[in-house]
């Protein structure tokens, strides 16, 4: 049961290592710790991807920036609670891990597959160029009861066709992670410098 539910969230991304390791918690004894990759676009620009990883998959101890590394897992979330709201935190939980000696461009460097539901009706816009975007939010199955929330972004078609589901349906899609940053209003006068993560979708699948 557990295979057949790890299949429902599947992601592999190849790139850069940019930071050190910072210890996240410890489970049973076991240390994990974050990280972050760069990730290529098609395009000149690139993603920066929070992992999670095991000290049992690398040692943390060493420094490894400006290495390069394929990760397969898949992508979770949480809830931080900060100034009195719950905050989304997403990451890449790293079940395997392999270094590369550079960027090979003739591997798949940023893929993601998801099989959830619907548990936010989606937002359906245009941009100010006439652009159709749509918003969603899925809810992933994992084993013993738990889910993540992953956001994902649609565009053209795939938008128009995502602005007619209903909270509770079955969709499967394929895509990759982005990064994006944005500019958060703290208060009257000050505001902070965030980034947010999200699904952007190239392929999908309404189901029920």
């Amino acid at each position: 049961m557990t295979d057949k539910i790890i299949e429902n969230n599947q992601v592999s991304i190849m790139g850069k290592i940019i930071s050190d390791f910072s210890f996240s918690h410890e489970v049973f004894g076991e240390g994990f710790y974050m990280v972050d990759i760069s990730v290529q676009r098609l395009s000149d620009s690139c993603d920066v991807i929070p992992v999670m990883i095991s000290e049992r998959l690398i040692d943390v101890t060493k420094d490894y920036r400006d290495s390069y590394i394929q990760i397969f897992g898949q992508f979770r979330s949480y809830n931080r609670h900060e100034e009195k709201r719950n905050r989304l935190v997403l990451s890449v939980f790293a079940r395997e891990v392999s270094f590369a000696k550079d960027d090979n461009d003739k591997v798949k460097s940023n893929q993601i597959f998801l099989d959830g539901y619907i548990c936010k009706a989606p937002v359906y816009r245009r941009t100010p160029l006439g652009r159709e975007i749509a918003d969603m939010l899925l809810a992933v199955n994992r084993p013993y009861g738990k889910s993540d929330y992953i956001p994902c972004i649609c565009w053209g078609r795939n938008a128009r066709f995502a602005s007619g589901f209903e909270v509770g349906g079955h969709v499967q899609i394929w895509g990759r992670i982005q990064s994006r940053e944005y500019v958060k209003k703290l208060n009257e006068e000050s505001a902070q410098k965030r980034t947010a993560y999200e699904v952007s979708v190239s392929k999908m699948e309404y189901l029920a």
